[in-house]
């Protein structure tokens, strides 16, 4: 089993910066090499991939319409995946969501909400 919680979240200005932080836990996780990335999701709407990042941090993958604004890193030493989200636009609004892809994990998600 893998447990996935995300903080981090919150109301900002069109403009603003937030940080996602996902610490993951449990013994699959620290035994594997998982990829991991973000995920996010607005009501009527499905779920939408937004960053990927490798075990090794080597090849990270994004969304285009996030590219050159968000960045995904990861520390591994603290089982954390992070997303650093700049120059925040108010379509950036939703639910953000971490995701292990080596058993299909999830966190619970944490909110986004950038006003214009």
């Amino acid at each position: 089993q893998v447990q996935l919680v995300e903080s981090g979240g919150g109301l900002v200005q069109a403009g603003d910066s937030l940080r996602l932080s996902c610490a993951a836990s449990g013994r699959t996780f620290t035994d594997s090499t998982a990829d991991m990335g973000w995920y996010r999701q607005t009501p009527g709407k499905e779920r939408e991939f937004v960053a990927r990042i490798s075990w090794s941090g080597d090849r990270k993958y994004y969304i285009d319409s996030v590219k050159d604004r968000f960045t995904i890193s990861r520390d591994n030493a603290k089982n954390t995946v992070y997303l650093q989200m700049n120059s925040l636009k108010p379509e950036d609004t939703a639910i953000y969501y971490c995701h292990c892809y080596l058993g299909d994990y999830w966190g619970q998600g944490t909110q986004v909400t950038v006003s214009s």
